[in-house]
């Protein structure tokens, strides 16, 4: 299983950005997937998770600001970022966790940068 995450870039406060992340391979169902973000010299946070039945969960930083959405038939995991904000400078990496196999697997990581 392979995840590749885009659409990372340098916006200004208050702007927007999409990013995606493409699978590739056989995860099964029950299964979660979710975007982390890691600042320099900060630990990994939790962004946003989104269960194989649409079930979402927000990290307090980024609810009413961020929305997660997945395509099963497309093989994809978006993460819409609006009102973007300085302290949402990060890495941002996708990740799914097959709950059938417990296998965990993560995507290289996008840079997004928010200027003030």
């Amino acid at each position: 299983v392979q995840l590749q995450a885009s659409g990372g870039g340098l916006v200004q406060a208050g702007g927007s950005l999409r990013l995606s992340c493409a699978i590739s391979g056989n995860i099964f169902s029950p299964n979660v997937m979710a975007w982390y973000r890691q600042a320099p010299g900060k630990q990994n946070e939790m962004v946003a998770i989104i269960r194989d039945d649409g079930v979402t969960i927000y990290g307090d930083s980024v609810k009413g600001r961020f929305t997660i959405s997945r395509d099963n038939a497309k093989r994809t995991l978006d993460l819409q970022m609006n009102n973007l904000k300085p302290e949402d400078t990060a890495v941002y990496s996708c990740t799914a966790h097959d709950l059938k196999t417990f296998n965990h697997y993560w995507g290289q990581g996008t840079q997004v940068t928010v200027s003030s």
